[in-house]
């Protein structure tokens, strides 16, 4: 069962932004802390931002901090992280990402290349 669906990623160049979406379905989106991870080639998977639905608080990793915003659509219930003056080190597939029937999963991911 496919619970979220990245979209958005492609080529672009430094400084450039891109919108990504992770479209979700199978449980109530409403209550759902919602996360986006990274993994470039060669690297582990790494956080980069999470959204949490009790509050509305949102937090980053340092090297995203000022560049990227993570927003909720519920009634689509879609996750978007907004990436703003984007450079080669943010090139990675980014996944987007929840807990759901106490597990952490994970869509297939979408590819992100930053090249000049």
């Amino acid at each position: 069962q496919d619970h979220f669906v990245e979209s958005g990623g492609t080529l672009v160049h430094p400084g450039d932004s891109l919108k990504l979406s992770c479209a979700t379905s199978g449980f109530n989106f409403r209550y759902k802390d919602m996360s986006w991870y990274r993994q470039a080639p060669g690297k582990e998977r790494e956080w980069v931002a999470s959204h949490s639905y009790r509050d509305g608080t949102r937090d980053y990793a340092d090297s995203v901090k000022g560049r990227f915003t993570i927003s909720r659509n519920v009634g689509k219930a879609t996750s978007y992280l907004q990436m703003n003056d984007l450079k080669p080190e943010d090139t990675a597939v980014y996944y987007c990402s929840a807990v759901v029937n106490w597990k952490r999963q994970w869509g297939q991911g979408t590819q992100v290349t930053v090249s000049p």
